[in-house]
Protein backbone atom coordinates (compact mmCIF):
# COMPACT_ATOMS: atom_id res chain seq x y z
CA UNK A 1 0.00 0.00 0.00
CA UNK A 2 1.06 3.55 -0.61
CA UNK A 3 0.40 7.07 -0.70
CA UNK A 4 1.04 10.30 -2.49
CA UNK A 5 1.17 13.87 -0.59
CA UNK A 6 1.34 17.30 -2.73
CA UNK A 7 3.64 19.31 0.20
CA UNK A 8 2.78 23.22 -1.38
CA UNK A 9 5.55 25.89 -0.99
CA UNK A 10 4.45 28.88 1.14
CA UNK A 11 4.79 32.80 1.10
CA UNK A 12 4.94 35.23 3.55
CA UNK A 13 3.06 38.06 2.50
CA UNK A 14 3.61 39.98 5.89
CA UNK A 15 6.55 38.81 8.14
CA UNK A 16 7.18 41.44 11.64
CA UNK A 17 9.44 40.35 14.10
CA UNK A 18 7.55 41.44 17.41
CA UNK A 19 10.30 40.29 20.17
CA UNK A 20 12.04 37.25 21.47
CA UNK A 21 10.61 35.04 23.75
CA UNK A 22 12.28 32.04 25.18
CA UNK A 23 15.49 32.43 23.41
CA UNK A 24 13.31 32.63 20.20
CA UNK A 25 11.95 35.58 17.78
CA UNK A 26 8.42 35.81 18.34
CA UNK A 27 6.78 37.04 14.86
CA UNK A 28 3.65 38.04 13.22
CA UNK A 29 2.97 37.04 9.29
CA UNK A 30 0.38 36.65 6.99
CA UNK A 31 1.12 33.53 4.54
CA UNK A 32 -0.26 31.90 1.56
CA UNK A 33 0.29 28.22 -0.42
CA UNK A 34 1.15 28.87 -4.00
CA UNK A 35 0.74 26.05 -6.55
CA UNK A 36 4.49 25.00 -6.07
CA UNK A 37 4.63 21.74 -4.75
CA UNK A 38 6.63 18.46 -3.68
CA UNK A 39 4.92 15.39 -4.68
CA UNK A 40 6.00 12.75 -1.91
CA UNK A 41 5.21 8.79 -2.60
CA UNK A 42 5.29 6.65 0.80
CA UNK A 43 5.28 2.85 1.17
CA UNK A 44 5.22 0.87 4.26
CA UNK A 45 8.03 -0.76 5.62
CA UNK A 46 7.71 -4.45 7.37
CA UNK A 47 10.93 -2.96 9.92
CA UNK A 48 10.48 0.62 11.99
CA UNK A 49 13.04 2.22 10.05
CA UNK A 50 12.84 5.04 7.55
CA UNK A 51 14.18 4.89 3.76
CA UNK A 52 14.53 7.69 1.54
CA UNK A 53 14.83 8.93 -2.02
CA UNK A 54 15.74 12.55 -3.21
CA UNK A 55 15.52 14.03 -6.67
CA UNK A 56 15.45 17.34 -7.85
CA UNK A 57 16.58 21.34 -7.02
CA UNK A 58 20.00 19.38 -5.63
CA UNK A 59 18.06 17.91 -2.94
CA UNK A 60 20.20 14.86 -3.36
CA UNK A 61 23.06 16.24 -1.14
CA UNK A 62 20.68 16.70 1.69
CA UNK A 63 22.18 14.66 4.45
CA UNK A 64 19.87 11.99 6.00
CA UNK A 65 20.74 12.62 9.32
CA UNK A 66 19.42 16.46 8.93
CA UNK A 67 16.83 16.03 6.24
CA UNK A 68 13.17 16.82 8.51
CA UNK A 69 11.59 14.87 6.26
CA UNK A 70 13.32 11.71 7.83
CA UNK A 71 12.89 12.96 11.24
CA UNK A 72 9.11 13.50 10.51
CA UNK A 73 8.71 10.03 10.26
CA UNK A 74 10.82 9.25 12.75
CA UNK A 75 8.86 11.28 15.21
CA UNK A 76 6.13 9.68 14.00
CA UNK A 77 6.80 5.49 14.28
CA UNK A 78 8.14 6.99 17.82
CA UNK A 79 5.04 8.38 18.96
CA UNK A 80 2.66 5.74 17.57
CA UNK A 81 4.98 2.51 17.38
CA UNK A 82 3.81 2.01 13.77
CA UNK A 83 6.24 0.58 11.23
CA UNK A 84 8.62 2.14 9.21
CA UNK A 85 8.01 3.94 5.97
CA UNK A 86 10.18 4.16 2.36
CA UNK A 87 9.60 8.29 0.55
CA UNK A 88 10.58 9.54 -2.53
CA UNK A 89 10.24 12.88 -2.78
CA UNK A 90 10.18 15.07 -5.78
CA UNK A 91 11.39 18.44 -5.18
CA UNK A 92 9.90 21.39 -7.37
CA UNK A 93 10.25 23.91 -4.37
CA UNK A 94 13.52 25.85 -4.61
CA UNK A 95 15.97 25.33 -1.77
CA UNK A 96 17.28 27.66 0.11
CA UNK A 97 14.53 30.58 -1.21
CA UNK A 98 12.32 31.10 2.31
CA UNK A 99 9.54 28.90 0.56
CA UNK A 100 9.23 26.84 3.56
CA UNK A 101 10.00 23.78 1.01
CA UNK A 102 11.81 21.62 4.10
CA UNK A 103 8.68 22.02 6.76
CA UNK A 104 6.50 21.23 3.46
CA UNK A 105 8.21 18.03 3.11
CA UNK A 106 8.22 17.02 7.39
CA UNK A 107 4.20 18.09 6.87
CA UNK A 108 3.71 15.91 4.21
CA UNK A 109 5.16 13.14 5.58
CA UNK A 110 3.18 13.39 8.51
CA UNK A 111 -0.12 13.13 6.46
CA UNK A 112 1.11 10.56 4.56
CA UNK A 113 2.34 8.55 7.39
CA UNK A 114 -1.41 8.87 9.30
CA UNK A 115 -2.51 8.46 6.05
CA UNK A 116 -0.74 4.71 5.93
CA UNK A 117 -1.35 3.68 9.27
CA UNK A 118 -4.58 5.21 10.41
CA UNK A 119 -3.34 7.16 13.44
CA UNK A 120 -2.88 10.63 14.87
CA UNK A 121 -5.73 13.15 15.18
CA UNK A 122 -5.24 17.14 13.85
CA UNK A 123 -3.97 18.11 17.54
CA UNK A 124 -1.60 15.42 17.46
CA UNK A 125 0.02 15.73 14.41
CA UNK A 126 -0.20 19.34 14.93
CA UNK A 127 1.88 18.85 18.38
CA UNK A 128 4.35 16.94 16.47
CA UNK A 129 5.03 19.28 13.43
CA UNK A 130 5.36 21.79 16.10
CA UNK A 131 8.74 19.95 17.13
CA UNK A 132 10.21 20.58 13.67
CA UNK A 133 9.95 23.72 12.70
CA UNK A 134 8.29 26.87 13.58
CA UNK A 135 5.73 26.85 10.53
CA UNK A 136 5.61 23.40 10.09
CA UNK A 137 2.26 22.67 11.44
CA UNK A 138 0.75 25.56 9.37
CA UNK A 139 2.13 23.34 6.40
CA UNK A 140 -0.37 20.61 7.45
CA UNK A 141 -3.03 22.58 6.21
CA UNK A 142 -1.53 25.68 4.51
CA UNK A 143 -3.92 28.09 2.40
CA UNK A 144 -4.53 31.77 4.01
CA UNK A 145 -3.67 31.70 7.61
CA UNK A 146 -1.42 34.25 10.23
CA UNK A 147 1.12 33.06 12.07
CA UNK A 148 1.76 34.34 15.72
CA UNK A 149 4.14 33.27 18.66
CA UNK A 150 7.47 31.26 16.73
CA UNK A 151 4.91 30.77 13.84
CA UNK A 152 3.52 27.69 15.48
CA UNK A 153 0.09 29.80 16.32
CA UNK A 154 -2.08 29.70 13.57
CA UNK A 155 -5.23 31.46 12.60
CA UNK A 156 -7.17 30.53 8.96
CA UNK A 157 -8.28 33.19 7.63
CA UNK A 158 -11.24 31.95 5.29
CA UNK A 159 -10.23 33.94 1.64
CA UNK A 160 -11.25 33.19 -1.24
CA UNK A 161 -9.15 35.68 -3.10
CA UNK A 162 -6.63 34.24 -5.41
CA UNK A 163 -3.18 36.06 -5.92
CA UNK A 164 -1.17 36.05 -8.89
CA UNK A 165 3.09 36.41 -8.43
CA UNK A 166 6.22 36.40 -9.90
CA UNK A 167 9.14 34.42 -8.17
CA UNK A 168 12.89 35.52 -8.85
CA UNK A 169 15.30 33.24 -7.43
CA UNK A 170 18.33 34.26 -6.80
CA UNK A 171 21.30 31.50 -7.02
CA UNK A 172 22.41 31.40 -3.23
CA UNK A 173 20.49 31.34 0.10
CA UNK A 174 20.66 33.17 2.86
CA UNK A 175 21.16 31.03 6.10
CA UNK A 176 18.12 32.08 8.46
CA UNK A 177 20.34 31.78 11.59
CA UNK A 178 22.42 34.49 10.41
CA UNK A 179 19.74 36.83 8.68
CA UNK A 180 18.37 36.79 12.43
CA UNK A 181 21.71 36.89 14.15
CA UNK A 182 22.12 40.20 11.84
CA UNK A 183 18.38 41.73 12.38
CA UNK A 184 19.00 41.26 16.18
CA UNK A 185 22.81 43.63 15.75
CA UNK A 186 20.52 45.77 13.46
CA UNK A 187 16.92 45.67 14.28
CA UNK A 188 14.31 47.26 11.89
CA UNK A 189 10.81 46.21 13.79
CA UNK A 190 7.98 46.14 12.06
CA UNK A 191 4.34 46.91 13.45
CA UNK A 192 1.63 43.91 12.50
CA UNK A 193 0.28 44.97 9.70
CA UNK A 194 -3.53 44.77 10.20
CA UNK A 195 -4.65 46.22 7.10
CA UNK A 196 -2.79 43.14 5.05
CA UNK A 197 -5.25 40.97 6.70
CA UNK A 198 -8.11 43.49 6.15
CA UNK A 199 -7.28 44.25 2.41
CA UNK A 200 -6.77 40.34 2.02
CA UNK A 201 -10.31 39.74 2.52
CA UNK A 202 -11.53 42.24 1.40
CA UNK A 203 -10.23 41.60 -2.00
CA UNK A 204 -8.34 44.86 -2.22
CA UNK A 205 -5.19 44.18 -4.31
CA UNK A 206 -3.92 47.76 -3.94
CA UNK A 207 -3.81 48.03 -0.71
CA UNK A 208 -2.65 44.20 -0.05
CA UNK A 209 0.80 45.29 -2.69
CA UNK A 210 1.40 48.16 -0.56
CA UNK A 211 1.13 46.37 2.81
CA UNK A 212 3.96 43.78 2.04
CA UNK A 213 6.50 43.59 4.47
CA UNK A 214 9.74 41.65 5.82
CA UNK A 215 11.55 42.58 8.96
CA UNK A 216 14.36 40.47 7.88
CA UNK A 217 14.76 42.07 4.27
CA UNK A 218 17.48 44.69 5.23
CA UNK A 219 19.77 41.92 7.41
CA UNK A 220 19.22 39.53 4.39
CA UNK A 221 20.53 41.94 1.64
CA UNK A 222 23.56 42.57 2.95
CA UNK A 223 23.89 38.52 3.65
CA UNK A 224 22.88 37.89 -0.24
CA UNK A 225 23.30 41.38 -2.41
CA UNK A 226 21.13 39.35 -5.31
CA UNK A 227 18.12 39.83 -3.06
CA UNK A 228 18.22 43.66 -3.52
CA UNK A 229 19.06 43.35 -7.35
CA UNK A 230 15.80 41.16 -7.70
CA UNK A 231 13.87 43.70 -5.90
CA UNK A 232 14.44 46.55 -7.66
CA UNK A 233 14.21 44.34 -11.67
CA UNK A 234 10.76 42.92 -10.25
CA UNK A 235 9.81 46.90 -9.27
CA UNK A 236 10.69 47.97 -12.68
CA UNK A 237 7.32 46.32 -13.51
CA UNK A 238 5.11 48.39 -11.72
CA UNK A 239 3.59 45.68 -9.85
CA UNK A 240 1.02 46.38 -6.75
CA UNK A 241 3.95 45.34 -4.21
CA UNK A 242 7.33 43.63 -4.02
CA UNK A 243 8.32 41.53 -1.46
CA UNK A 244 10.96 38.84 -0.04
CA UNK A 245 9.55 35.63 1.79
CA UNK A 246 11.07 34.22 5.01
CA UNK A 247 14.83 35.07 5.40
CA UNK A 248 15.12 34.89 1.74
CA UNK A 249 16.61 34.52 -1.26
CA UNK A 250 13.45 34.94 -2.71
CA UNK A 251 12.07 38.19 -3.76
CA UNK A 252 8.36 38.16 -5.55
CA UNK A 253 5.88 40.56 -7.11
CA UNK A 254 1.95 40.37 -6.56
CA UNK A 255 0.30 41.54 -9.83
CA UNK A 256 -3.37 42.22 -10.65
CA UNK A 257 -3.98 38.98 -12.57
CA UNK A 258 -2.49 36.62 -14.64
CA UNK A 259 -1.77 37.94 -17.34
CA UNK A 260 -0.13 41.30 -16.19
CA UNK A 261 2.28 38.24 -14.62
CA UNK A 262 2.56 36.72 -17.78
CA UNK A 263 3.70 40.05 -19.59
CA UNK A 264 6.11 41.15 -16.76
CA UNK A 265 7.73 37.43 -16.83
CA UNK A 266 7.91 37.52 -21.27
CA UNK A 267 9.68 41.01 -20.70
CA UNK A 268 12.20 39.74 -17.73
CA UNK A 269 15.98 39.84 -19.04
CA UNK A 270 17.83 39.61 -15.49
CA UNK A 271 19.76 37.01 -14.58
CA UNK A 272 18.08 35.22 -12.12
CA UNK A 273 15.64 32.09 -12.20
CA UNK A 274 12.19 33.71 -12.52
CA UNK A 275 8.43 31.72 -11.78
CA UNK A 276 4.99 32.68 -12.34
CA UNK A 277 2.71 30.87 -9.75
CA UNK A 278 -0.73 31.62 -7.91
CA UNK A 279 -2.24 31.04 -4.78
CA UNK A 280 -4.02 27.63 -4.14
Amino acid sequence: MGVRVKAYAKLNLTLAITGVEGGYHTLDSLVCSLDIYDLIKMSKRKDNLVGISMHGCGSETIEFESNNAVKAAESYIGAFGTHGVDIEIFKNIPLGAGLGGSSADAAGVLRGMSKLYGSGSERELKAMADTLGSDTGYMLSGGYARLTGRGEKVCAIDCKSRLHFLLLLPPDGVSTAECYKLYDEMPMPHKSREEAVVALCEGNLAVLGESLCNSLYEPACRLNGNIKTAYEELSAFSPLGVNMTGSGSCVYALFENAEYCAWAKSRYRGKFKIIQTKTV
